[in-house]
């Protein structure tokens, strides 16, 4: 499960980079842009926690880096726009993301503990 939640963050990375820098036509659009960027970073933030279950902080710091360094990058883009609001939203959104990732690693560990 391990492996696989460290390949699952490694893909969920490459495709954040790729509709964060990419030209605005290019970047998939499934609804509305702050919940795409949310559901996007929640699961990059639960695919760290279940993949490095023992290093939380450098998971919280990885996903506060990336947030800020990907929405830094957009200012060299002239058809995107960087915005500090944005960078907080998604860093926040991965932090939910390993919070909730865990919340399962503790359920899982109380349910192995009872068998």
């Amino acid at each position: 499960m391990t492996s696989l939640s460290r390949l699952a963050a490694l893909v969920l990375l490459a495709i954040i980079t790729f509709a964060t820098l990419s030209p605005i036509q290019f970047r998939p659009h499934l609804g509305d842009a702050n919940v795409e960027r949310a559901l996007a970073y929640i699961l990059f933030g639960l695919a760290l926690a279940l993949g490095f279950p023992s290093r939380v902080t450098q998971t919280v710091l990885f996903v506060c880096v990336v947030a800020g360094v990907l929405e830094f990058l957009q200012l060299f883009d002239p058809g995107r726009h960087a915005r500090a609001l944005d960078a907080l939203v998604k860093a926040a959104a991965g932090v939910a993301g390993i919070v909730l990732g865990r919340i399962i690693i503790a359920l899982a560990s109380r349910a192995a503990a009872r068998r």
